[in-house]
Parts: C-alpha cells; sequence; structure tokens
C-alpha cells in the first residue's frame, strides 16, 4: 500500500515537472524585448490567402501553407486593431514567402499554391521597423506568442510612432514580429482595400458622430498604428467644409450689412432734412434692421 502511495506521488512529482519545464520550453518566462532599426525580412515575393474574421481562425491557413511548402518561410499579415474592430470584420493574410531579394522563386512551387487559390503579392523591403522576436519551439508557443501584442502597442504608443501592419515571420525557430516604420501602404495587398470600399458604412459607424470625436479616434488610431479609414477622412472633410460654408456665409452676411449701413444713413439724413417728424425715430431701429438681415 505504502509502495503505491509512493509511486502514484512519484508519478505525480513527475508530471508536474514535465508540464513545467515544456511550458518554460515553450517560451512562458522569455523576456520580450523590443527595438527599432531594420526589418528581419528584406523584399519578399509571397503566396497568401487573405481574410475576413477573427484573428484565431489563422491557424488552419497557416497549416494549408505549410503542407503546400514545408520549407517555406511562414507569414502573417494583420491589418486591423482588435481593441477597436470587431473579430469578424478584422482583415489578415496567410502564407509562404517564395523568395526574398534577389533568390529566385521556384516555379513548381508557384503553381501549386497557384492552383491552391493562394495570391502571389509582393512586399518591398522597408529601411525600418518596430520589431521583436519570440522562440518558436511548441505549440503551446503559438498561444505564448500573443503575450508579445500587447507588448508591441504599448511601445508604439509611448513612443508616438506611426507603425502599421503588424506582421509576423516563421524564421528559423523564431517568431520574428515587425511593423514598418515606413512605405506602410505597400504592405497592403489588393483584398484589403476591396473590403475598405465595400463596407464603408461599418467603417463609418465606428467612428464618432461628430468633428471632435473623430478627431479623438484618428488621434488614437496613429499612435497605436491603424490606418484611418477613408470613409472617416471624408466625414472629417465633410464637416470641415460646411464650418467653412457657415463661416463663409456669415462673413458675406456681415460685409452687406455693413455696406449698406452708409446708405441707411444717408437716407435717415435726407429725411431728417425733409420732414421733421423723422427726428423722433430711435436710432436703434437701424440697429436692429441691420441686425434682422445677417
Amino acid at each position: 500500500m505504502m509502495s503505491d502511495w509512493f509511486s502514484l506521488c512519484t508519478a505525480g512529482f513527475l508530471l508536474c515537472l514535465f508540464t513545467f519545464s515544456y511550458v518554460v520550453y515553450s517560451g512562458f518566462f522569455t523576456k520580450v524585448t523590443l527595438r527599432t532599426g531594420p526589418p528581419p525580412i528584406k523584399r519578399i515575393t509571397f503566396a497568401y490567402k487573405f481574410t475576413t474574421a477573427t484573428y484565431w481562425k489563422c491557424g488552419p491557413l497557416y497549416w494549408e501553407a505549410s503542407k503546400l511548402g514545408p520549407k517555406l518561410q511562414l507569414i502573417g499579415v494583420f491589418y486591423n486593431d482588435p481593441s477597436k474592430v470587431p473579430g469578424k470584420f478584422r482583415c489578415f493574410a496567410v502564407g509562404s514567402i517564395l523568395s526574398e531579394e534577389d533568390s529566385q522563386i521556384d516555379m513548381e512551387l508557384l503553381r501549386k499554391y497557384e492552383a491552391a487559390d493562394f495570391k502571389i503579392f509582393s512586399f518591398p523591403g522597408a529601411v525600418h521597423a518596430v520589431t521583436t522576436s519570440f522562440h518558436y519551439r511548441t505549440y503551446l508557443s503559438l498561444l505564448l506568442k500573443m503575450k508579445v501584442y500587447p507588448l508591441l502597442v504599448k511601445y508604439i504608443k509611448e513612443r508616438r510612432l506611426w507603425a502599421h501592419p503588424f506582421m509576423e515571420i516563421y524564421k528559423d525557430g523564431q517568431i520574428q514580429f515587425m511593423a514598418p516604420l515606413d512605405r506602410q501602404e505597400d504592405f497592403y495587398v489588393p483584398e484589403f482595400r476591396q473590403v475598405e470600399r465595400r463596407l464603408p458604412e461599418r467603417e463609418e459607424s465606428y467612428s464618432s458622430t461628430d468633428v471632435s470625436g473623430a478627431e479623438s479616434n484618428s488621434e488614437d488610431s496613429s499612435e497605436s498604428g491603424v490606418l484611418l479609414s477613408d470613409s472617416r477622412e471624408t466625414s472629417l472633410a465633410a464637416s470641415s467644409v460646411r464650418v467653412q460654408a457657415r463661416v463663409d456665409s456669415r462673413g458675406r452676411s456681415d460685409r452687406e450689412s455693413s455696406d449698406t449701413e452708409p446708405d441707411r444713413e444717408e437716407e435717415e439724413n435726407e429725411h431728417q432734412r425733409g420732414d421733421s417728424k423723422h427726428l423722433e425715430v430711435p436710432t436703434h431701429q437701424w440697429t436692429r434692421a441691420a441686425g434682422g438681415e445677417e
């Protein structure tokens, strides 16, 4: 009986030790160090699939891309801020890097990806980016990597950087994270632009209803590295035009009132000279008349 209890305790201890070691090896206690400098990749051509869904659904796309090209580096590009955009509207592209800089593309692999409905696109080489890395050793590492994103957002906000979109590159047993600081518009695949144009009402619903609120959202977006939508920019522009129109209209009214004031004073003087009754007319009536036409 005692030997059975001892064996059970030993097995439990070994299981806990194995679990703890597995978690540590997967990167649970890994320190994340962020920096600004050269990106981990240069100019690339890659095959990808674009999806609009919650980011947790990127896993099957990674798996599909890795099955087609087991030796290729995987890449994920995430375009929306999860704190601002609901899950079903978040846009991302996942695929495999076919070539980097001047390396040749394997045409057989290219045809294989195209046959599986992957699109082909190229990203330029950014000069500067916010970057960090995380160990990719086990499947648990794919869950533990999520702790990197809050640190990325905090780093960008504290330094008031304009860095977007967020990218993951699976390279040499590491998950390389980067957010470009230049040429950001070139890192948006064509499908993302189509989604923006197709869903203007959805984007507008996230913006504030007044000008001051929209400006506040714009500032928050720039700090967190998220693009301001075209519809939100249009709303601001339209509001500015309306305000300017009211100012111009008021300015013209004031000028017209000031131009007509001397004519009325001259007319009053003529009436005063021609008829003594006009001397009893209060002068503030002209003020009210002038104010009524403004």
